[in-house]
């Protein structure tokens, strides 16, 4: 390949998705980088690594087909191709099953898993068009592999993001897409931040973790670049936890 690989990251103004863009930039990709709103990514490529790359911003609201549609056809248009799909952008909720709302599930299922299938889509139909390779790695959770009270709906959600991922990589793995997610455990990014606060919360949630720490957004960022890479060529339909050994168990 005689041009820098391309990435197209979701959700990419904060936290995790901030983290994931970085890593890529310092492995030299050109970003596209979407939000739902383009003024949420300021911060992000004000970062001197992102800095360095080429980068298009897209505006994407993933409850919106329109929106997919559009925000695929610009990264497109703004690099010609797109190598690695990168679905991280996701809505929690915390709420006991007896108080869930018909609208509030619907909006934690649009925006993590449908959402993510319809761009999913969009990126496997050009790759197989094109006749060329692509990687997906999408952002589950470990709740989408271990029961817990009080996120019934995000962990249903991110377990069906996991077996969106089996089928995919089944159905694509002759076209030469490559599907995986990662599964982290709690991650450090601010919006986390109130569990320092916490101490009762956060030594309860430590204390499912064997190794008795949080994981870092580097972490899950370097995770994304491997699974990204010809490094992980023989790697498709697996969800790569990044728990501290929460799973183990």
């Amino acid at each position: 390949m005689d041009r820098p690989r391309t990435a197209l990251v979701t959700g990419a103004g904060t936290g995790l998705g901030q983290a994931i863009a970085i890593a890529l930039a310092r492995a030299g990709y050109d970003l596209a980088l979407t939000d739902i709103e383009t003024g949420l990514l300021n911060e992000t490529l004000a970062h001197p690594d992102i800095a360095t790359r080429k980068v298009v911003t897209v505006a994407l609201d993933l409850r919106s087909q329109d929106s997919i549609a559009a925000a695929f056809e610009a990264a497109q248009k703004g690099f010609g191709e797109i190598d690695v799909l990168v679905n991280n952008a996701g809505r929690t909720l915390v709420r006991p099953v007896v108080d869930v709302t018909p609208a509030e599930w619907d909006d934690v299922m649009t925006i993590n898993l449908k959402g993510a299938f319809f761009l999913s889509q969009s990126f496997g139909r050009a790759c197989i068009a094109d006749r060329r390779p692509g990687a997906i790695v999408s952002m589950a959770s470990t709740h989408g592999m271990t029961g817990i009270a009080g996120r019934a709906v995000y962990g249903i959600s991110k377990a069906g993001l996991i077996q969106m991922t089996r089928m995919l990589a089944i159905e694509w793995a002759a076209q030469n897409i490559r599907v995986n997610a990662i599964a982290p455990t709690t991650v450090m990014t601010p919006s986390r931040q109130a569990l320092l606060n916490d101490p009762k919360a956060k030594e309860a949630m430590l204390s499912r973790i064997p190794t008795g720490r949080f994981a870092t957004p580097e972490e899950i960022g370097a995770a994304v670049v491997y699974l990204a890479s010809p490094a992980a060529a023989s790697v498709t339909g697996h969800t790569l936890t990044v728990d501290g050994g929460l799973t183990a168990y």
